[in-house]
């Protein structure tokens, strides 16, 4: 049996790496809101969001080195910057193919993906170098009985709670989330009451990019800066279909859930685990539950 110390010691271990899951895991869910966001409005996947995510943490890496602009005056710039970006890039790349297979949107967003990592990769002696994000915060501690909590992991869970609490009064009681909500039910009756659907789904595009640079720069403490950060969306995606890919909620605790397990398994399992325990969990849960925890089932009258 284990003496009181060893217990202690190992409780101790343990919140330490809840702790530290529940932070990981607010990055998933923010990552994991942005395509629950699209595919609500759109019925489409964005396989780019990740790298959307790698642009507003150099938009604010620019902003703050480049322009000398404060960290929260950098951040909220380049937060505006790339939801402008997003409505842009929904006109430009995603409207005209609007009505193709979905596997035409899933391809094309792929290759937005790799474009916008290629295009990074060419700016010389900047998006070929890791960066350290200068926030105020980054590298402090605070000390709470036997805990030491990271100033970036508070940072992390308090931005995010915030955030959906935003996003949730907004998609509640806004008439954009309204209309959200109608277009995300049927497209074309929502077209036919009234509602600019098109329009409208630029504003999720908008959305979900700003969205994705909150994501990047509270990565960025942890991770640094780089061309390859975007690869995080690859477990934000289990995260939105373990908690349901079309529910807000289930985008936050299905990333809550992958970054709590992972966090374990790379502790109490084998090496290697850590990698693949996001992976087991979705296909753990496509098999037992395939809408998600919040998704609720779907049928069509053919």
């Amino acid at each position: 049996m284990l003496g009181a110390r060893e217990l202690g010691g190992w409780a101790v271990a343990f919140l330490q790496l809840l702790i530290s899951g529940i932070s990981l895991g607010c990055i998933y869910a923010l990552i994991a809101l942005g395509f629950v966001l699209i595919y609500k409005a759109t019925e489409t996947v964005n396989f780019a969001q990740g790298e959307l995510m790698m642009l507003g943490a150099f938009a604010g890496l620019a902003l703050m080195e480049v322009a000398q602009l404060p960290f929260i005056v950098a951040a909220v710039l380049a937060i505006a910057l790339m939801g402008a970006f997003g409505v842009l890039l929904e006109r430009v790349a995603i409207r005209p193919i609007l009505g193709q297979p979905q596997f035409t949107i899933v391809m094309l967003t792929i290759g937005i993906g790799y474009v916008a990592r290629g295009l990074m990769s060419m700016l010389p002696s900047y998006g070929t170098d890791t960066h350290a994000l200068p926030a105020p915060y980054k590298g402090q501690v605070w000390n709470a009985g036997p805990l030491v909590l990271s100033v970036e992991q508070v940072v992390v869970v308090v931005v995010t709670v915030v955030l959906c609490a935003l996003l949730f009064a907004m998609v509640r009681f806004s008439r954009v989330g309204i209309a959200m909500q109608a277009s995300s039910q049927n497209q074309l009756a929502a077209y036919y009451m009234g509602i600019p659907v098109r329009r409208l789904n630029g504003v999720v595009w908008g959305l979900s990019a700003a969205v994705a640079t909150i994501a990047g720069l509270l990565l960025a403490p942890f991770t640094f800066v780089h061309v390859n950060m975007g690869f995080i969306g690859l477990k934000a995606f289990p995260a939105a279909v373990v908690g349901g890919f079309g529910s807000l909620p289930g985008a936050i605790v299905g990333g809550l859930i992958i970054g709590v397990i992972e966090a374990m398994a790379g502790f109490y399992l084998p090496e290697g685990f850590k990698d693949i325990a996001a992976y087991v969990v979705v296909l753990t849960m496509l098999v037992f539950k395939p809408n998600g925890l919040f998704g609720g089932s779907m049928r069509k009258k053919v």
